[in-house]
């Protein structure tokens, strides 16, 4: 029980993790076992078991008593001593911790003669802890499998050769190089080369992602068949794999608000048992004149059955074992508490652009009038092609990709907000809005802002092309396209439980209203600034209670942080997501959402069951040691055994699919 308290309350560094990862990898060195306290302290059990098995058979064969009682004082020891230790820590911290309470129950139990049954205690103590920490181990590898992915020394290119650097040494502008197979030691972009690379240990993806000049490329990641040039762009310190550890590493430290209740719980009620066994002790054989050895020795039985090891260690056990299975698909939690919280959400406020659109603008319509497609498509890209606007970069591209011809136009001017006027081949040349045709003087025939209007109703922005000597000769179409499976997962929150759906954006209302619709969403709140999404927000918490704030984590900053719980997306690599955010979704994926406030309701249900598991197993044997002459070794093995059953139904979250 202290073991495993203590790795959940200790504040654990960076360093102190690769101390833990070094330990577990068979190459590192080991220290001797009598200085390792796990080993040291299974090595106690074992002999704590010799001594009390040789204390018996001295007394069966009828050696001196003064042997027998060297048995038990050695059982004593070797039982007891990381008990006292821990006991006398937390008297020095003026608190009463489990430990105590069971070194007091096997001084009561030598006290009255009864050093086997006291013995017997203290080494099922002992062996619970041994096997709570082994069981433990295992949501604690989630930490050491993290460390393991960050290699230790990378290949640099320097001057004309190559050398093997510790990652350490690496330095921002490094060119490292990285054969297939091999794991990437530092967040950077790809400048020569290209690889299909595994980021699933990073963003939870389950397909590799392939990988070309100018690309970003994640520590920890797996390069696949291809060789890459690395350019570094963040310390290894800073890496995207050490951010994630250090987060990993405040959510456990991070308590939840039932496991915060249950620290302050079990201070006072320990407070409470002591009193009580004390009272327990005393009064019998004042009122009632009970024999005194044989009721202090029904209040040490007392006194163990009534430790509440099980219930204190019942919220912990889930809440890490759900942090670490969160972790391992890609959705990193900031602490116990927003696990807990996923569960209450009532009301979603998404961001569109980034969010439930890729951000990325795509040509998607091009209808022309009274000319061919080519040649409007043609037309448009080159008059764009002077231009960085997002709606230039979309049609040139697509342009490109079907192998229009583009030509360079002799003038070029730029209308913020309405579009862009260029000379070709001496003629005027307008791409736009309606507002940049009126500017010009030109009045848009209704069968163009047909055009125009049919686009902007399927949610997509409209640009107007107009030639000087030709005419109108069409509109085209530019929309962020919608993610994959953005219906799904409005769907999916709704079968999760929530009740209002809403979108907040800076679009236009048009556009936000089409995403709305296609989506599912229950209401729109378009051209809002970002104090205008916080105001948002907290309407929303007044009408709903919780809400959740889904975004990019760059724009939408202010509003992740007033939600009761802000989810950052596509966060790898993104400074401010991984800052603002309370729950960081590394990957572009918005089905994980829906699979957090899941992984939260089963964590909730686990804890209630340990709950009530643990207080039931207390009553009962309360009830057992008062009125039933309950005997202490029976009484250890029900209250150890109870802890046991409690950590592992919350190590069961760690496989929750």
């Amino acid at each position: 029980m202290r073991l495993l308290l203590k790795v959940i309350h200790s504040p654990m560094t960076e360093q102190s993790l690769s101390h833990i990862a070094a330990a577990a990898e068979p190459s590192a060195p080991r220290l001797p076992a009598f200085l390792n306290r796990d080993q040291l302290e299974r090595a106690f059990v074992i002999l704590t078991a010799l001594n009390i098995a040789a204390s018996l058979l001295s007394e069966r064969l009828g050696a001196p008593e003064s042997l027998t009682l060297v048995f038990n004082v050695l059982a004593y020891f070797f039982g007891g001593t990381f008990g006292v230790i821990e006991g006398v820590k937390s008297l020095l911290e003026r608190e009463i911790n489990v430990d105590l309470l069971m070194v007091l129950a096997a001084t009561g139990a030598a006290i009255v003669d009864q050093w086997h049954e006291g013995a017997i205690l203290l080494f099922l103590f002992s062996l619970s802890n041994v096997l709570q920490s082994y069981a433990m181990d295992r949501s604690r590898n989630a930490i050491r499998a993290l460390l393991k992915l960050r290699p230790d020394k990378a290949t640099v290119r320097r001057g004309e050769g190559e050398t093997v650097l510790p990652i350490e040494a690496l330095q921002i502008g490094d060119v490292v190089l990285i054969k297939p197979g091999e794991r990437l030691p530092v967040d950077g972009e790809v400048i020569g080369g290209s690889s299909a690379v595994d980021q699933s240990a990073i963003t939870g993806e389950s397909m590799p992602v392939n990988k070309g000049i100018g690309d970003e490329v994640f520590a920890g990641t797996v390069n696949q068949n291809g060789s890459l040039e690395v350019r570094v762009t963040r310390h290894a310190s800073e890496s995207t794999l050490s951010r994630i550890i250090k987060m990993v590493e405040s959510a456990q430290e991070s308590r939840a608000k039932t496991q915060s209740f249950m620290d302050m719980f079990e201070q006072r009620y320990a407070v409470f048992v002591i009193l009580a066994v004390a009272l327990y002790i005393l009064l019998p054989p004042l009122l009632l004149g009970v024999d005194f050895n044989e009721n202090f020795y029904r209040a040490m039985v007392l006194i163990t059955v009534a430790s509440p090891c099980a219930l204190v260690i019942s919220t912990p056990a889930a809440i890490l074992s759900a942090i670490a299975n969160a972790a391992r698909r890609g959705i990193l939690f900031k602490g116990g508490a927003y696990l807990e919280q996923m569960a209450t959400i009532k009301a979603v406020a998404l961001d569109k652009t980034g969010t439930l659109t890729t951000g990325k603008l795509q040509l998607t319509d091009v209808l022309p009038n009274g000319v061919e497609r080519a040649e409007l498509l043609s037309l448009a890209a080159s008059v764009e092609s002077r231009s960085e606007h997002p709606i230039a970069l979309a049609i040139l591209a697509a342009a490109k990709a079907e192998g229009i011809s583009i030509q360079s136009p002799q003038d070029f001017e730029a209308i913020p907000g309405q579009g862009i006027r260029a000379t070709l081949d001496s003629a005027r040349v307008l791409v736009g809005t309606e507002r940049l045709m009126s500017g010009e003087g030109l009045s848009v025939p209704s069968e163009i802002l047909a055009l125009r209007d049919k686009l902007e109703a399927e949610g997509k922005s409209a640009l107007i092309v107009h030639h000087s000597e030709r005419g109108w000769l069409g509109a085209l179409g530019v929309a962020d396209t919608l993610r994959p499976n953005a219906a799904e997962f409005v769907q999916a929150l709704r079968a999760e439980g929530i009740q209002k759906v809403i979108i907040l954006t800076g679009d236009n209302r048009r556009v936000a209203e089409a995403v709305a619709a296609q989506v599912g969403a229950d209401e729109v709140r378009a051209e809002l600034l970002p104090s205008d999404k916080v105001e948002a927000v907290k309407a929303l918490k007044q009408s709903y209670g919780k809400v959740v704030m889904v975004g990019d984590g760059v724009n939408d900053a202010p509003a992740l942080a007033s939600a009761s719980i802000g989810i950052a997306m596509g966060a790898a690599g993104t400074d401010v997501a991984l800052e603002t955010a309370d729950l960081v979704l590394m990957a572009d994926d918005l089905s994980r959402v829906a699979y957090a406030m899941r992984l939260s309701r089963r964590a909730r249900r686990v804890v209630a069951q340990n709950i009530a598991f643990s207080l039931g197993v207390i009553v009962v044997l309360v009830i057992g040691a008062l009125g039933f002459n309950l005997a202490l070794p029976l009484g250890v093995i029900g209250h150890e055994g109870s802890t046991i059953i409690v950590v592992l139904n919350g190590l069961r979250l760690l496989t929750y699919q």
